[in-house]
């Protein structure tokens, strides 16, 4: 086969394994966590996201502790209601709407690392992440309070206990 040929070629299978259904696939987003009312968790997507992409319409929300498929909490909008998830505003954990579909809460634990995912209807479908990822923990002061630590993706592989830097 002549180089030009080839060259082609190899551009159409890495433009078509590119794309799933028709769309370019588009990475997770990256998810804040913060400290929220009383030290209760809160979710929100980074300020990067918000540039980048725009405000995503939030469709649901699921944390459990790392490597369970169990969900400890989780809550859905209902296709016809929605709200736009900003930088600035941040979705507490066990939150209760009594109008939004949503399991009990299991109490969370110092020391533990949990998972969070916000799934979305993004601003624009090209361009903007479905969902986004997050990891953290809860870490005791000698208070008795909890403080809240997000704890980097590519970093939550290690072995390191929770709260180390």
């Amino acid at each position: 086969m002549p180089p030009r040929s080839l060259l082609r070629c190899l551009f159409v299978l890495a433009f078509a394994s590119a794309s799933v259904g028709g769309r370019a696939a588009v990475p997770a987003g990256e998810l804040l966590v913060r400290q929220g009312d009383r030290g209760v968790p809160c979710f929100t997507i980074a300020q990067a996201e918000e540039e980048r992409s725009g405000t995503p319409d939030f469709h649901a929300i699921t944390v459990g502790e790392a490597g369970s498929k169990v969900p400890m909490w989780k809550m859905v909008m209902p296709a016809q209601r929605t709200f736009p998830v900003t930088f600035r505003m941040c979705i507490p954990y066990a939150g209760r709407l009594p109008v939004l579909p949503q399991t009990p809460a299991a109490p969370l634990q110092a020391g533990r690392v949990y998972e969070v995912a916000i799934d979305a209807r993004a601003p624009r479908p090209s361009a903007a992440a479905r969902n986004y990822r997050g990891r953290f923990c809860l870490v005791a002061q000698g208070s008795g309070a909890l403080e809240v630590r997000n704890i980097a993706l590519s970093a939550s592989r290690q072995r390191q206990p929770c709260g180390q830097p």
